[in-house]
């Protein structure tokens, strides 16, 4: 547990929680670490929706597939982010996503109820957990409603200029780089790849953007 240490103090479900008491909170929360390779499976669609999840190392994709098989990537989760709580609070009978390792990945998975019911122990840390979860998942929600904001665009393009801009003011750069590749990013904007290729050479012939697999540079202003 202590390996790692400084990923769980990064981690905003225990914001507020003092370095002595975080230890003793994961043995009462009864927390579990669990290594996935990449392409397993850490929640799968249909599973009982109980798990809170943190990436210790790696990284986790939450991965929608609709009637006709047709992949969604929902959201790319990494180190001391959370995954699954949305669900867990929401008390669903299945969850209706599976939870992936993109990579060789390290989680902590700790059952929902373990954290929103009070302790036989009265740990005085709890109510700031319960606090912490909520506040989680509110941000969570303004995540997706982002994802939606991107994704209801016509075409390909507005999907992907969308995407860029997005990413420009979360890294408050021009510079940047995502956490996809090209075929997880057309699955994240819901677009065929070699559509999505051509609306990124096009952009870079155009000189309004520099791609370099992951890394892209914005140049100058783009519309959709």
């Amino acid at each position: 547990m202590k390996k790692y240490f400084d990923v769980l103090r990064k981690c905003p479900l225990f914001c507020e929680i003092s370095e002595q008491n975080l230890f003793a909170m994961l043995a009462c929360l009864d927390a579990k670490i669990a290594h996935f390779d990449k392409g397993k499976t850490i929640i799968a669609e249909g599973g009982p929706a109980k798990y809170v999840g943190i990436v210790l190392s790696g990284a986790v994709q939450i991965i929608r597939n609709d009637y006709w098989g047709n992949r969604s990537i929902v959201a790319g989760i990494g180190p001391s982010e959370l995954f699954g709580e949305s669900f867990a609070c929401a008390g669903v009978a299945a969850i209706p996503v599976s939870a992936v390792a993109s990579e060789h990945t390290d989680v902590m998975l700790i059952d929902c109820l373990k954290i929103t019911q009070s302790c036989s122990n009265s740990c005085k840390f709890h109510q700031q957990i319960i606090y912490n979860l909520l506040k989680v998942v509110a941000e969570k929600n303004l995540m997706f409603h982002q994802k939606i904001e991107v994704t209801s665009k016509r075409t390909t393009r507005e999907k992907l200029v969308a995407y860029l801009l997005l990413q420009a003011k979360r890294n408050h750069s021009d510079c940047f780089e995502i956490p996809y590749s090209r075929q997880e990013l057309a699955d994240y904007l819901e677009v065929e790849r070699s559509g999505l290729s051509v609306e990124i050479s096009k952009l870079c012939k155009q000189g309004i953007i520099e791609a370099d697999r992951r890394k892209f540079r914005i140049v100058k202003a783009i519309e959709g």
